[in-house]
């Protein structure tokens, strides 16, 4: 048997186990390893499941042994940090729409200010290269169309008869 051969396990290995992983042309046997490392896999699943209910137990004895002003505490800091959050959004909501930005770009606006939100907005209209001015407020003017039966201008004659008697008969 060769001795290079290192064992695949943190435990030691002897020479019978080596045997038995072994054929008689002194292969490795790849079904015995296979199962040997399915086994250990399930070994291992088995303590993570046990150290999964373990945790579990663990939070709900600290949950009970907190006091009432200890919960309520913690859910006074989630909250206030939900209204943070809130405001953030909608300082940046109120500067995106400002700027006459798209909800896209909206998303990309960074600052805790509103002047910073304002002056990353310019950065990035800047960067786009779109126009400054909100939508609405000047810009490209807005073209008056006309059908094409509606005359560009008024017709010199007005009186009626003359207009009938100009009109060719066949």
């Amino acid at each position: 048997m060769p001795e290079d051969k290192k064992p695949t396990d943190d435990k030691p290995t002897d020479d019978k186990d080596i045997d038995a992983l072994t054929d008689k042309d002194g292969a490795p046997d790849l079904a015995q390893e296979v199962a040997k490392w399915r086994a250990m896999s399930r070994k291992h699943e088995a303590q993570a499941k046990t150290n999964a209910d373990a945790a579990k137990k663990l939070a709900t004895m600290e949950d009970a042994d907190k006091s009432e002003v200890q919960k309520l505490t913690d859910k006074a800091t989630l909250s206030d940090k939900a209204a943070v959050d809130a405001k953030h959004e909608l300082a940046r909501l109120r500067v995106a729409m400002r700027k006459g930005l798209t909800e896209a770009q909206a998303k990309r606006l960074i600052g805790a200010t509103e002047e910073e939100l304002e002056a990353d907005a310019d950065e990035l209209l800047e960067s786009f290269g779109g126009d400054k001015t909100p939508p609405g407020k000047g810009g490209k003017p807005k073209e008056r169309l006309r059908s094409g039966a509606a005359p560009d201008e008024e017709p010199d004659e007005t009186d009626p008869r003359k207009l009938a008697a100009s009109v060719p008969r066949l």
